[in-house]
């Protein structure tokens, strides 16, 4: 199964994230397919990057979004989009 998911980068309680499609077998931080963005979670207000074009493709594929991927997919206006599309 592939999934779409956070990488983490940063230092010690500087963390900021990467988002990437990556095969459910491989950990978190291993080999990766592509990356879409990514997420700054300590900036005020949180910054986040997504490519939609990337994520609508991986989610039309069947790819499945982490929780806190899929809530910063909902934020971006992707989720929406996709739903329209399969329907």
């Amino acid at each position: 199964m592939v999934k779409i998911r956070l990488k983490r980068f940063g230092s010690k309680r500087n963390a900021s994230y990467r988002l990437i499609v990556s095969d459910s077998r491989n950990a978190p931080s291993g080999q990766f397919i592509e990356e879409l963005g990514y997420y700054n979670p300590t900036a005020e207000p949180a910054e986040y990057d997504i490519n939609e074009e990337k994520a609508l493709k991986w989610l039309n594929n069947g790819a499945q979004p982490s929780s806190t991927v899929k809530s910063l997919l909902k934020e971006a206006g992707i989720m929406s989009k996709f739903r329209e599309q399969s329907s």
